[in-house]
């Protein structure tokens, strides 16, 4: 995962303020960095499928709501499906 630097240095200030007000520890812009990086390798891809698979069920759903609206205005024929 790569992130702009304007997002990184949002995220590290998210990182440095859970550090702080969470665990009570104070933890430097290079640490901060690092454990990011290590996040957005290691962890970054669980986050990211997970992504792609709520997007794939929100356009499954999507498809069966046009599927369904296709097939009300479908004209009668012969042929029966």
């Amino acid at each position: 995962m790569k992130f702009s630097e304007q997002e990184k240095d949002v995220i590290v200030n998210k990182i440095q303020g859970y550090f702080r007000d969470e665990l009570d520890q104070t933890i430097g812009s290079f640490d901060a960095i690092f454990l990011l990086d290590f996040f957005a390798e290691e962890i970054g891809p669980y986050f990211y499928n997970r992504g792609l698979y709520d997007a794939a069920a929100v356009l499954d759903d999507k498809m069966e709501t046009i599927t369904d609206a296709i097939l009300e205005i479908e004209k009668p024929t012969e042929l029966h499906r």
